[in-house]
């Protein structure tokens, strides 16, 4: 594919590979003064690499009015999260203002295609739960320009838009074609609204993760902070699966049957009562999670879960289930879940842990990025989530694989998160995320 597209600039169109990431950083820097002006900027920075450089890129474009870099702690943050932010970035030059407000968060609530949402505590829809949030920060930005007293009429926003983002959101930004993959916080209606004002400003807009990491390196940002791995805006928000009730429809028993077919004598499969987001195609899909369980045959499991989506289309995410063999061919019951304080407790514990295997072995960078989750399906258990390991190997984020326990990372790395996680007794059963992207996404919600 790369060579067809290669043959076809370079050989047919006679195009020349001369446009470097110096060309894209003074780019960006010139679309910085051209469009802020003498105005005063807004920046929310999450402490990841985009909103890192971005405020870099503000900084190094000397502009005449106020650069405000704010953080906002919403609750859904990873342990610690907004402090290890705060020294980080104070490391890195900016100056930041550090926001602590969940319960903003919790109570937000939005306008959903003409109707006014429940608020984000009362949400379980994974698209609901991301457009409250998105416009939750729209809001937070209209109280914190009145706070600092700016002009809510003039005031541009800076954000850390990347490519991926616009494309997963069927912005018209990228494309005119596009469907929409998921909402992302930076690109919802509100958002949308503010950009035709010309009150936004994204200068990473046309780039990937791996050219932002390239260009912080260049713009002399720490080592620690162009690695992390990448936590999205809405934080725990959206690797919190929450559910009323069990995920069931009319096919459930149908795709249960074909599930099956893929099982072997040593590999059982289970259908579970919760659905996640993928991508088939070029559409969003919301279908069943599926679930591998019995010997570690870690190539086997990964060939399993590379045919299963294939030829059982009501499926678009498998895992494998760490422990004793799942002897049900479906499950039939969760834990009820909303986004609540002790829910997010518990996966950020859960996170922490797995976070610090990860790097306690210097293995933070053989991952793009390894989202913790959690998930509703008891396994038996009344009242317990379930966690899953989700590790993404990747350089543009638009499609990725799997870290192959093996091949990728250490086997008894992964033993020792799943150990550690398991310390919780309120977690039901660990899983560990099969499915490359597409057809599932990197995140599950």
């Amino acid at each position: 594919g790369s060579q067809f597209i290669s043959n076809f600039l370079f050989k047919i169109a006679g195009l020349e590979a001369n446009y470097t990431l110096d060309d894209r950083h003074q780019t960006a820097i010139q679309e910085i003064r051209d469009t802020v002006g003498d105005r005063d900027v807004l920046l929310f920075v999450s402490g990841g690499v985009d909103s890192t450089i971005t405020a870099l890129l503000m900084a190094e474009a000397k502009l005449s009015g106020a650069v405000h870099a704010v953080h906002v702690d919403h609750g859904m943050m990873r342990h610690n999260e907004s402090e290890v932010v705060e020294v980080a970035l104070k490391a890195a030059g900016i100056d930041l203002d550090l926001v602590r407000d969940p319960d903003f968060f919790m109570n937000a609530s939005t306008d959903i295609r003409g109707t006014k949402s429940k608020t984000l505590k009362e949400t379980t829809d994974p698209e609901e739960k991301r457009a409250i949030i998105g416009d939750a920060f729209i809001q937070l930005r209209n109280r914190e320009i009145e706070r600092l007293g700016l002009d809510a009429d003039t005031t541009v926003l800076a954000m850390g838009t990347l490519r991926p983002d616009l494309i997963e959101s069927a912005s018209e930004l990228a494309s005119g074609n596009a469907k929409v993959i998921k909402t992302h916080h930076n690109d919802t209606p509100l958002v949308r609204e503010l950009r035709k004002r010309g009150q936004v400003i994204e200068p990473l807009k046309e780039l990937h993760k791996d050219e932002v990491r390239e260009l912080g390196h260049k713009l002399g940002a720490p080592d620690e902070l162009v690695w992390r791995h990448p936590f999205p805006g809405p934080g725990l928000g959206i690797r919190l699966l929450c559910a009323k009730e069990p995920y069931m429809n009319n096919d459930f028993a149908d795709v249960t049957a074909q599930l099956a077919k893929h099982a072997t004598d040593s590999i059982k499969t289970t259908l579970l009562p919760v659905r996640t987001v993928g991508v088939q195609g070029d559409d969003r899909t919301l279908s069943y999670l599926a679930a591998l369980s019995g010997d570690e045959d870690w190539p086997t499991l990964q060939k399993i879960a590379r045919e299963i989506p294939k030829s059982v289309h009501g499926v678009n995410r498998i895992v494998y289930v760490f422990g004793d063999t799942v002897a049900e061919t479906s499950l039939d019951k969760i834990t009820e879940t909303y986004p609540s304080q002790d829910a997010f407790d518990q996966l950020r514990i859960a996170d922490d842990k797995a976070m610090k295997v990860l790097q306690k072995h210097g293995l933070n960078k053989a991952l793009a990025q390894m989202p913790i989750v959690s998930f509703p399906v008891n396994f038996g258990y009344e009242g317990k989530r379930s966690i899953g390991i989700r590790t993404m190997i990747t350089n543009d984020f638009m499609t990725g694989d799997i870290a192959l326990p093996g091949r990728d990372l250490p086997i008894d790395v992964i033993h020792e998160m799943v150990t550690e996680i398991l310390k919780d007794s309120s977690i039901a059963r660990v899983v560990y995320d099969l499915t490359s992207k597409p057809p599932g996404t990197t995140e599950w919600e």
